[in-house]
């Protein structure tokens, strides 16, 4: 049992079963605004944004959104037409767990003041193969890369350790194969 139970903005919560995890991808065009246009449709439809991933392309006109979000599943394809009908919206797509890559990424700062504490915290954090960012002598920054049920279980075995803080990315999602994320 870990030493301290780490409750974070993002540690997964009890959903309620008629509401379904969705991950999009929004290809846009890179202006001010669109981003407040995208999350207004869905706070419409009463669907609540749990991750957002918003960066600009190759092509510095245009940006891509990552959006996982949670609600009911009937109104979801209503969600998908309104978002693609946007002026700035060049696509929409759903991605499901078969078609895709989805990864998020953790930085974990967390206090290992002794040579003991600070193997322990190296071999967790090689185990899920992530690497150390920051080294001091009282605490570490590990990052680590995955999927969601392995960044909440590298959360979970370094809840031994007193954790200062996390910050997590969204998930980001790229289609597998030839189609077209």
């Amino acid at each position: 049992m870990a030493k301290n139970t780490i409750t974070t903005t993002d540690t997964p919560q009890t959903q309620d079963p008629t509401e379904v995890l969705h991950t999009l991808s929004v290809y846009v065009n890179n202006t001010a605004g669109v981003l407040m246009r995208i999350c207004q449709v869905f706070a419409r439809r009463g669907f609540n944004i749990d991750s957002l991933v918003v960066s600009q392309g190759r092509d510095a006109r245009f940006s891509r959104m990552t959006i996982g979000i949670v609600g009911n599943p009937t109104g979801f394809v209503q969600i998908i037409k309104q978002v693609t009908k946007l002026i700035d919206v060049i696509h929409c797509f759903e991605h499901s767990a078969e078609n895709s890559v989805v990864k998020e990424m953790l930085l974990v700062k967390f206090l290992a003041e002794t040579a003991t504490q600070r193997t322990d915290a190296l071999q967790i954090v090689e185990h899920f193969g992530g690497k150390t960012v920051d080294l001091t002598p009282a605490s570490m920054v590990a990052m680590i890369t995955g999927d969601t049920p392995k960044v909440d279980a590298a959360i979970s075995m370094l809840g031994q350790f007193d954790i200062i803080e996390t910050v997590r990315t969204g998930k980001v999602v790229m289609a597998r194969g030839e189609q077209p994320t």
